[in-house]
């Protein structure tokens, strides 16, 4: 198939990045089928294997840097993607290729023809990922959940480590309203015998997860018991910036389980960290408990190749100032605790000045408690929706929600772009613009934020 044939057939399967799912829209029965007439090519991968309600991507970022670092040829498996498809399947932080991506999709839909199967998006996507990285030699891939875990079409893996970032209300339709019920299928990736490294503190989450990591047998690695972290906020103004820091407390440094007292002997090293906030410090505190996971198991990972990597980590749309004069901040905050992140970032790093937001969401997300927590940090909200799918609230919804929600003007902009120019125009130099809500509204947005010469008009229809 060429290219645009590919991508047909690609997206012509079912997405529920973009469709809602329902219980019982998910199965492995499907995955393992396709892996298997694929050659079972995660079998031929050391993995580490990625889940959380938050932070998944930004530690898996972590960790390759710090892998790449290290010497190591390292796979990188996100979702969603930003801008580009091809970002989804990254080796040694270069996306796969055009070329490469319609090979493979059309080895894939051979597969599927043979079989035939009936794949989603997601998991086709996924038997690509894996593919690439068996043809393309690497020594290490790091692999980020989709949705859930359990369920999720990464899980048929047998990975080197299982790491769960964090449990916060997000997907509730399908992975339930409890957070217990979410932390069971996020533990669905702990496999037996498998070392396990959670960042989860909430009591009920945490409960269940070591619950699953008793009767698998699999070592588990606990933030607030095993390890964590002390934080230095980094500082963003209008002239530049000074980058966070974050010591990691640990076992490795003889730290006590349950104090994180220390003698002066046995202070760990301050890191700078390349992205914003105390949540990354937390994200951070989890890449380095995993790394200390692989060195047992004997990989070798030099301390400098931890300190680079953490400093020098690059992972778009999480924070990212791409603008001064205002300064103009790119999130895609799209829960409760994402929203709260945010917040607590934009009050500690960034300069107590006039603030305006630009926000779309998706359909499925707690809308009102992230107004909640969001609106009064800003002096006017630009409510819009982003191109591409179904999910969207519409910005009249949208503003409906946030009356409900807050006291704070707001304006109703039909595409993203729009929203853009109103909320730039209105600003003055000494001001901050932040644009969050969803991955795909940061997707729409960064070509143009960033100067990029793509189109972003309005959608027709």
């Amino acid at each position: 198939m060429t290219y645009d044939e590919a991508l047909a057939f690609w997206y012509g399967q079912i997405n529920y990045e973009h469709k809602t799912p329902k219980t019982g829209d998910f199965t492995l029965d499907r995955m393992r089928a396709l892996v298997r007439l694929l050659g079972n090519p995660q079998d031929r991968l050391r993995i580490v294997h990625v889940a959380g309600s938050k932070g998944k991507g930004s530690t898996s970022a972590m960790l390759a840097s710090i892998l790449r670092r290290a010497g190591y040829r390292v796979g990188l498996f996100t979702s969603p993607h930003l801008v580009r498809v091809e970002e989804r399947m990254q080796i040694d932080g270069v996306p796969i290729t055009r070329e490469e991506l319609a090979s493979l999709l059309t080895e894939v839909r051979t597969a599927v023809e043979a079989g035939k199967l009936e794949p989603t998006f997601f998991e086709i996507a996924t038997a690509v990922g894996f593919l690439h990285f068996v043809r393309r030699k690497v020594e290490l891939a790091l692999v980020e959940v989709g949705l859930g875990g359990r369920l999720d079409s990464t899980n048929v893996c047998h990975p080197l480590v299982s790491v769960i970032t964090s449990i916060s209300h997000d997907h509730t339709q399908m992975l339930g309203s409890e957070l217990a019920s979410i932390a069971a299928e996020k533990a669905g990736i702990v496999k037996p015998g498998v070392p396990v490294v959670s960042g989860t503190t909430v009591p009920e989450a945490r409960a269940v997860i070591e619950r699953t990591c008793r009767e698998r047998n699999a070592p588990h690695w606990q933030r607030g018991a095993d390890f964590g972290y002390e934080y230095e906020a980094g500082k963003e103004d209008q002239e530049g910036s000074v980058p966070p820091r974050v010591r990691v407390l640990s076992t490795q440094y003889s730290v006590p389980s349950t104090r994180f007292s220390r003698h002066d002997r046995d202070v760990p090293p301050m890191y700078e960290l390349g992205l914003l906030g105390e949540h990354q410090a937390a994200n951070a505190a989890v890449a380095v408990a995993v790394v200390e996971r692989l060195r047992a198991g004997g990989l070798h990972v030099p301390e400098g190749a931890v300190r680079t990597g953490l400093a020098t980590v690059h992972w778009p749309a999480r924070l990212e100032v791409v603008g001064r004069h205002p300064l103009v901040v790119l999130d895609c905050a799209h829960n409760v605790a994402s929203a709260s992140a945010l917040v607590q970032t934009l009050e500690t790093s960034f300069p107590a000045t006039r603030r305006s937001l630009v926000f779309a969401c998706s359909g499925d997300k707690d809308l009102t408690g992230i107004f909640e927590v969001l609106a009064p940090h800003f002096q006017h909200v630009f409510l819009t929706a982003y191109a591409g799918s179904t999910r969207t609230v519409p910005p009249e919804r949208l503003a409906e929600i946030l009356r409900s929600a807050a006291s704070v003007p707001a304006t109703v902009h039909p595409c993203a772009s729009d929203a853009w120019r109103a909320a730039r125009g209105k600003a003055c130099p000494d001001e901050l613009i932040c644009i969050t809500g969803s991955v795909f509204l940061a997707g729409e947005l960064r070509p143009l934020l960033v100067g990029s010469t793509h189109s972003l008009a309005c959608a027709s229809g």
